[in-house]
């Protein structure tokens, strides 16, 4: 790995393991445990740095200059990327979805002050950008730029989400994640424990294009994972007040910090699923919180205490 990713991991905190106790658990004989990822750094939190490590150690490899991706107003993507560009010395250029907004959100005033360029891009112009998987693949991308997919998704980063999945030291049957482009999934399918069942629960509405894009990412077929398109609470960024009040209840109980976009609904759906016998009794689930809390500045919500 390039030493500069070196020092910058040097500054990370553990992910650490915390078992949830609460009595619809012990009723149903359930034992769950959530994975910190949260807890890895104040700024590049999660998956977010687990699909970016590699991507970034090839961008630093070729001696790119310049970093290029794409995300929406509150993206976790942008966020991290911007931050850690600043610290590598990278520019940074994020196309961001939709018409400039006014004011900026509190994410892309986070990426403008580390020095990261917005273009606003339209829907359509975005949806486009989608097609364009590998580093040199942006239409006119000039030498030293490095094209990064929405969200980090390519294969490059399954490695780092790899090495997330082996800091488990505890043996478990069932692996569960929130997903939006299917790319920590991916990484998780292929290196989740032997005999291990793996399920994404999707944070898009209509995210029937999860399946087709993860194995994409597989160097080959695997039959224990699915999709889970129930709790998307109608659409990416949505919420609704049985979701907030939710997540503030486990919050004040557990003194764990969710947000509602991606590791809330997962939370959700995994209450709601056991409370509804889905699971067989004596079953212990990890899952993973993926960090992203920052983007709890685009909902307005009261904070634990």
């Amino acid at each position: 790995m390039h030493p500069a990713l070196i020092r910058l991991e040097k500054t990370f905190s553990p992910s650490i393991l915390s078992r949830i106790d609460d009595p619809l658990l012990d009723r149903h004989r359930i034992e769950l445990w959530l994975k910190r990822d949260d807890l890895l750094h104040p700024v590049i939190s999660g998956n977010k740095w687990r699909k970016l490590k590699y991507c970034l150690d090839h961008v630093l490899t070729l001696g790119s200059g310049t970093v290029i991706s794409m995300g929406g107003a509150y993206s976790n993507h942008l966020h991290a990327l911007a931050f850690t560009g600043k610290v590598l010395g990278l520019k940074t250029v994020g196309l961001v979805r939709g018409e400039r907004p006014e004011p900026l959100t509190p994410t892309l005033q986070d990426c403008l002050r580390w020095g990261m360029e917005l273009r606003f891009v339209s829907r359509s112009e975005y949806r486009l950008l989608r097609h364009y998987r590998e580093h040199d693949a942006l239409p006119g991308i000039r030498p030293g730029e490095y094209w990064l997919p929405e969200g980090g998704a390519h294969a490059l980063a399954l490695a780092g989400i790899q090495e997330g999945l082996d800091e488990i030291d505890l043996s478990y049957d069932m692996l569960c994640l929130p997903c939006g482009t299917g790319t920590t999934l991916a990484g998780c399918v292929g290196a989740a424990a032997e005999g291990a069942s793996v399920i994404g629960f999707a944070a898009v509405k209509n995210a029937v294009y999860l399946t087709d894009e993860v194995e994409k990412l597989l160097p080959r077929p695997y039959t224990h994972w699915t999709v889970n398109h129930d709790y998307h609470f109608g659409g990416f960024a949505r919420t609704t007040p049985e979701l907030n009040q939710f997540i503030h209840e486990f919050e004040l109980k557990h003194k764990i910090g969710l947000e509602p976009v991606y590791s809330g609904k997962m939370i959700y759906a995994l209450y709601d699923l056991i409370a509804k016998n889905r699971f067989k009794p004596g079953l212990r689930m990890i899952a993973l919180h993926t960090g992203g809390l920052q983007g709890n500045r685009g909902f307005t919500r009261r904070p634990f205490s």
